[in-house]
């Protein structure tokens, strides 16, 4: 679904990536892991259309996507949850969802929400508020309702456990595992919570100093706790 060809990127005159590739298959959860600075963010943000490669090819579905835009790439299935700031603190809980459908017709955007909203709850219970007043987690899930807004082909999230506590970690993956498992989303996340993602991950690929250092099957890391310090020495 998802291939990634030796691309190099960066900002400016600094270069960020080095020869990077990877790929996702339909139906599958890869986890991008590694320690801070080794260019994980900047991979999603070349994928998504954000950043730009300066070498190499994206492709997507046999899809070139040098050059696209992200909101051509929202098109074609490819759906983006960033990391910090997820949510339109101002706007509502369900403001917020309309805008991940901005480019759905109003009968398809209203019946995506309700759908989303059945997935989510904890939403459906508080449209009106505006999200910047719903808790950490509530927030994490109102960004996570959002990038499946469009019926992504291809979900790609940006540290979503950042700053939660132990259990809603737990609920957190816990969604996204269903969305992968049963709405048959491909899953492309960078996570700092190892241990977490390994659980839901098919496939990891571990970066350092914006090159592929390790790529394997989660059970290599999970049986491995010396090989994953090392990583992320």
């Amino acid at each position: 679904m998802l291939q990634v060809q030796q691309i190099e990127t960066g900002y400016g005159k600094k270069q960020v990536l080095f020869g990077l590739s990877l790929e996702v298959r339909p139906g599958e959860t890869v986890a991008i892991i590694g320690p801070n600075g080794s260019g994980k963010s900047t991979l999603l943000k070349a994928i998504c259309g954000l950043t730009q490669p300066w070498k190499g090819e994206i492709r997507f579905a046999g899809s070139l996507l040098n050059g696209s835009t992200p909101a051509a790439n929202v098109r074609r299935g490819i759906t983006f949850a960033p990391q910090g700031n997820r949510v339109f603190a101002d706007l509502s809980v369900l403001e917020n969802l309309e805008i991940g459908g901005c480019h759905l017709a109003k009968k398809e955007l209203r019946g995506r929400i309700e759908q989303v909203m059945a997935m989510f709850p904890v939403l459906r219970q508080r449209p009106r508020q505006a999200a910047g007043k719903l808790s950490g987690g509530e927030q994490q899930m109102v960004a996570l309702a959002r990038a499946l807004i469009p019926r992504p082909r291809l979900l790609m999230l940006d540290e979503l456990s950042l700053g939660l506590s132990p259990g809603l970690v737990k609920s957190v993956f816990a969604k996204i595992r269903a969305v992968n498992r049963e709405g048959g989303v491909s899953i492309l996340i960078v996570e700092q919570k190892v241990r977490e993602v390994l659980e839901i991950a098919d496939w990891v690929y571990s970066l350092k100093l914006g090159r592929v250092f390790f790529e394997g099957v989660p059970d290599d890391l999970r049986q491995d706790p010396a090989r994953i310090k090392q990583l992320f020495l």
